[in-house]
């Protein structure tokens, strides 16, 4: 049972959901990898990688969106997590994606993003969005690039230091 009001959206591949209790371990263990989760914000321990998953649940509850859980539609299994995010201090909305570990090479986060940016300028409304992209995480530059986003600035962000924002397209350009 989803622990928020999230709809269920569909991609070919994947479904993307609401946080469920059952997926707290995996977004935790993603949390606890310090190399895998550094351009994301890794946890230092495992309290503060749960104050995350249920700060995802509240965000949902407060904006409306947030993180979805990336669900595999052959293993049922979560794949990763994609959605919208702005909490306090951030410049503004943007679309952030995290692969679990199994799952990379296939294209997920790609297929996961677009969805979801389909989704805020459809339903949401939004006409902008963006992607705040740690400068070492060249595997998520080249995502916001396949995306059609483009590097704006660097900046320096409350929670991760220095940032750049990527801009995607908007929606006249990516829904017609």
């Amino acid at each position: 049972m989803s622990l928020t009001q999230a709809p269920i959206l569909e991609t070919k591949n994947l479904i993307l959901r609401g946080p469920e209790k059952l997926d707290a371990e995996a977004v935790i263990a993603f949390l606890l990898d310090q190399d895998r989760a550094e351009g994301f914000g890794a946890s230092p321990n495992r309290g503060d990688a749960w104050r995350w998953f249920t700060l995802n649940v509240g965000h949902w509850h407060w904006h409306g969106y947030g993180y979805f859980v990336i669900e595999d539609k052959v293993t049922g299994k979560p794949a990763g997590i994609c959605g919208i995010w702005n909490p306090e201090g951030w410049p503004e909305p943007e679309i952030g994606w995290v692969v679990f570990a199994g799952f990379e090479g296939k294209g997920i986060a790609y297929e996961a993003a677009l969805r979801v940016r389909r989704y805020a300028y459809e339903d949401l409304g939004f006409t902008t969005l963006t992607s705040n992209i740690v400068p070492s995480n060249t595997r998520s530059q080249a995502l916001a690039k396949r995306l059609g986003a483009v590097y704006e600035r660097t900046y320096e962000n409350v929670a991760m230091g220095e940032d750049e924002l990527w801009r995607h397209p908007g929606p006249d350009e990516v829904l017609s």
